[in-house]
């Protein structure tokens, strides 16, 4: 067989970490047809599962094989074996863990073999060890870069759960966009839009002419019927949902437009309602100039939009991007406006292939 390039996760949870890293990786650089080229770092971890567990010390191993994913699959089997390792399920503690995350550019699903493997996409330990060795690892299947994959976490590591409701929130600046592709979405996957309440809040037109002291009213209407259209209680579990807003933009939308004693004030309301609200397994990210989003603004022509400012918009973008930085309660996926061409079918397909891989969804 031709000699292939391929990269196997690691990790230890029990015992000696760092010894029973150290002697699978000798153990795989003796293997027959078996050549180590690179390893990552070592980094610590924390159990994923519900049980509590010690944390685990992970790494990513680049190799060279003339074996079949089969073979090597077996080879891995062995070293686990010789190392102690129990298997007594999913989420069980280990003292090795060797999994095979890419053979090639093969896709491969067998009984015993899932390549590339099925969560690597949300595991930022594998993600981060991998863009060590080579950030511009193309995924086979999801013809994406290692390197964005691990920034669409932010170093934090996920799980699918199908069990709850699916909902994808699509966030960016006014103007940026988020309706038309949630309206795009909604029809391939013939799920309910959640829309922003805009043209139902009686506040928003003479706050936006220039009537500040009803900035808080506004900001209350809006987070009472997010927080209606969000519940817990209301959303259905492993029903799909498309938001045209990210409940989180709350704040940002309330420290631009309320002065100190109503932001305050409106923080103290915030807080507990928004422990209600269910959180998207997707962000989609929409980003483009604030000029090109002010451009459109004028295009759409609703009148209580046409004071907004540039600068209004560049300080939204702003505390979005804020707010990214800092994001650990989903994958964020961000696409840029100026590369979506509604006319071509292909172009939203790109994003629906992605969501895919990130929500319960039908394939």
């Amino acid at each position: 067989m031709a000699i292939q390039t391929a990269y196997i996760g690691l990790g230890s949870n029990l015992g000696d970490r760092r010894e029973y890293l150290n002697k699978a990786l000798a153990m795989l650089a003796q293997a027959n047809q078996v050549e180590l080229c690179r390893v990552s770092d070592f980094i610590e971890t924390s159990a994923l599962g519900d049980n509590p567990q010690p944390d685990y010390l992970n790494a990513v191993a680049e190799i060279r094989t003339s074996l079949g994913p089969e073979e090597l699959y077996e080879v891995l089997a062995g070293i686990e074996n010789s190392l102690g390792r129990e298997r007594k399920g999913k989420w069980a503690s280990r003292t090795i863990d060797l999994d095979l995350l890419l053979f090639g550019e093969q896709v491969i699903s067998t009984e015993k073999l899932t390549v590339p493997h099925s969560q690597m996409h949300f595991r930022s330990f594998v993600l981060k060890c991998l863009v060590q060795i080579d950030p511009g690892i193309i995924h086979p299947v999801m013809k994406v870069s290692i390197g964005e994959l691990a920034s669409r976490l932010n170093d934090c590591d996920f799980a699918l759960n199908s069990d709850l409701p699916q909902l994808i929130s699509i966030a960016g600046n006014i103007g940026v966009g988020k309706t038309t592709l949630a309206k795009k979405l909604a029809e391939y996957f013939s799920c309910e839009i959640l829309y922003e309440p805009y043209d139902t809040n009686p506040f928003l037109p003479e706050v936006y002419a220039g009537k500040y002291e009803l900035s808080l009213d506004s900001q209350l209407y809006f987070l009472t019927r997010r927080v209606e259209q969000l519940n817990q209680r209301v959303l259905l579990s492993k029903k799909v949902y498309i938001s045209d807003y990210v409940f989180d933009k709350e704040l940002i939308y309330a420290r631009a437009l309320l002065d100190s004693k109503q932001l305050a004030l409106y923080k103290d309301i915030y807080e507990p309602l928004s422990k209600n609200v269910c959180n998207p397994v997707l962000v989609i990210y929409m980003h483009d100039s604030e000029k090109e989003c002010l451009d459109r603004i004028h295009n759409r022509n609703r009148p209580y939009e046409q004071r907004i400012e540039l600068g209004f918009l560049e300080e939204i973008s702003e505390y979005y991007e804020s707010l990214f930085e800092k994001w650990v309660k989903s994958p964020v996926m961000k696409i840029s406006t100026s590369d979506l061409d509604y006319s071509k079918p292909e172009s939203v397909e790109k994003i629906i292939q992605q969501i895919k891989f990130y929500a319960a969804v039908e394939k």
